[in-house]
């Protein structure tokens, strides 16, 4: 993911359980909204690609075209070349910064990027720059979570408090937590002249998903960059985490358990 400490940063950091739920991201579950926009021959950047699942069901969607996935963290960027498929040729990745690209005025028909301008202290220059590198007949297509339309059964007192810390670590670190209802203003600030918004849910119910998606979040508020955040910024104690991923752990056990997690979408003509 993209950012830095004078740009916001990545809160979740590459930690695995913040990698595992990268690697179950694609183009039908994360970016369905842009498929339809997509042509053959498209020029694509995929700002922020992390482990490369969308990226790579980006490039098979224009087998004429090129996809080039970009993001500040070489591991990470290791782990999505790997896991190209043999043959897939149109596809590359390199290390970049979303508020910097080193590519030319107008070059892409399309610059995506998945839940990074919530890590982001400034989305609307970052949105900007987005457009600056993309063709004036192009797309610019963003997608981001909001923390504060997340919804979950059973109630639990515990996973409210989850959230007000999250959405403190956050804001604390100089990100935007509930990006998605944000998206729409920061586009017309950002100068674009055509802007379409929707939404969408992800949904986790089954037995198998509120086991992965709770032990990610049980793992996540005490072993990822969050759990550092939280305790430097004095927001939180190794208690208080701990308590949290037991809430987490209770909420995934619950036959009847279900979360719900908002995302703002918004494609944007130059």
């Amino acid at each position: 993911m993209l950012g830095s400490s004078s740009e916001g940063q990545y809160l979740h950091g590459h930690h695995d359980s913040v990698l595992r739920s990268h690697r179950q991201r694609t183009v039908e579950n994360s970016a369905a909204y842009l498929l339809p926009r997509l042509h053959p021959a498209a020029r694509v950047a995929d700002v922020g690609c992390g482990p490369g699942t969308i990226t790579i069901g980006l490039a098979t969607r224009v087998p004429d075209g090129q996809v080039i996935g970009i993001d500040r963290a070489p591991e990470v960027l290791e782990e999505a070349r790997a896991a190209v498929p043999e043959g897939q040729s149109n596809i590359s990745f390199e290390i970049g910064d979303l508020h910097h690209l080193h590519f030319g005025d107008e070059t892409f028909d399309v610059v995506h990027a998945h839940q990074v301008l919530q890590h982001l202290s400034d989305p609307v220059a970052a949105l900007a720059e987005m457009r600056r590198v993309c063709r004036p007949n192009g797309l610019v297509a963003v997608r981001d979570g909001d923390y504060g339309g997340m919804h979950w059964y059973p109630a639990s007192p515990d996973l409210d408090e989850w959230r007000a810390l999250y959405r403190d670590v956050a804001h604390f670190v100089g990100g935007e937590p509930d990006a998605g209802r944000h998206l729409l203003g920061w586009a017309r600030a950002a100068g674009f002249s055509g802007v379409e918004l929707s939404a969408s849910i992800w949904c986790f119910s089954s037995r198998e998903e509120r086991r992965w998606w709770g032990g990610l979040w049980a793992e996540r508020v005490t072993r990822s960059r969050f759990a550092e955040e939280a305790i430097g910024s004095r927001l939180a104690t190794p208690y208080d985490l701990e308590r949290l991923a037991d809430a987490w752990r209770t909420w995934m056990a619950a036959d009847d358990a279900c979360f719900f997690v908002p995302h703002g979408e918004l494609l944007c003509s130059p």
